[in-house]
């Protein structure tokens, strides 16, 4: 059986990201991938990356609602990950409608960051009045997604 190591060299965007660690070449990262498919060099990396978009899915769930398996009954898991990922993807859903970097974030950062919010409702004149939280750093991010959902009456 004949295996390759394949290593692909990427242009770094920003050469200051990491200042406190000395690197070989500082413009690029490298990125290694050991395999023994048959394809040819485009399609095996292509492979490998769909295989890591995956991975983070896996890793994303198991470090959240996934964390909670298995019960002792199938039906209730069955149904716990149904829900999990109806969860899961609703969060990538709001994460992708609050625009700016939250599309690549962790589903957990959605959920703490943007989700989450220790707000109070207040009612006045048989409205409901929303207050978030003052100087909080992803108001513009939750605006986007509330008016993205709700949008004004017009």
């Amino acid at each position: 059986m004949t295996a390759r190591l394949i290593v692909r060299r990427i242009r770094r965007d920003d050469p200051t990201q990491h200042p406190d660690q000395e690197e070989l070449v500082p413009a690029y990262r490298y990125h290694a991938v050991f395999t023994d498919s048959p394809y040819t060099l485009p399609q095996a990396e292509a492979q490998h990356r769909q295989h890591a978009v995956i991975e983070q899915i896996n890793a994303n769930l198991i470090a959240g609602p996934l964390a909670h398996l298995p019960s002792g009954r199938f039906s209730a898991n069955d149904a716990w990950l149904t829900c999990a990922g109806i969860a899961h993807n609703l969060t990538r859903a709001a994460g992708h409608l609050t625009a700016g970097a939250w599309p690549a974030a962790r589903t957990t950062t959605i959920r703490t960051r943007i989700i989450n919010v220790t707000a109070r409702l207040a009612h006045r004149t048989r409205t409901i009045h929303l207050h978030l939280p003052e100087h909080w750093p992803w108001q513009a991010a939750f605006d986007n997604l509330f008016t993205t959902v709700h949008p004004a009456p017009g």
